[in-house]
């Protein structure tokens, strides 16, 4: 399937894929384009819409697309539940919520300067997230 979402990815627009790739479509593909054009290029490509206004998935009240997908596909994996507790403090500015939000915040900037490119930008931090997965099971597991 194709997933249509807005350009110059930052914590949400990364997070979304690795979480779609990984655990609710293998096979996806990604378009990234202009905020004002995501609705339109959805429905000319039949694509899922995410991360931008009007979009099929999209922030809902306190909640980042991230949480939202983890919802809508009850995903309950606990490692992804305390990855998503991360992705909304650092997507929705509320670094005070989760002590690791702000360096994920600042590695997605880093890498949004070095990588200006999203397709290659989500090659190099899909491996952050990856990492970031791997901390989160170790961490729910000692709970």
């Amino acid at each position: 399937m194709e997933w249509v979402t807005r350009s110059h990815v930052h914590v949400d627009r990364v997070a979304c894929p690795w979480l779609i790739k990984r655990f609710i479509d293998s096979e996806a593909e990604f378009i990234f384009v202009s905020k004002s054009q995501v609705l339109e290029v959805a429905d000319q490509e039949n694509a899922l819409s995410f991360d931008a206004p009007g979009a099929k998935y999209d922030h809902d009240g306190d909640l980042c697309t991230f949480a939202v997908l983890i919802r809508e596909y009850e995903l309950t994996d606990k490692a992804l539940l305390r990855l998503s507790k991360i992705v909304n403090a650092a997507d929705t500015n509320n670094m005070d919520k989760d002590p690791v939000a702000a360096g994920l915040d600042a590695i997605a900037v880093g890498f949004g300067v070095r990588f200006p490119d999203d397709e290659e930008n989500l090659l190099y931090q899909f491996e952050v997230y990856d990492a970031l997965y791997a901390w989160c099971r170790l961490q729910v597991a000692s709970e």
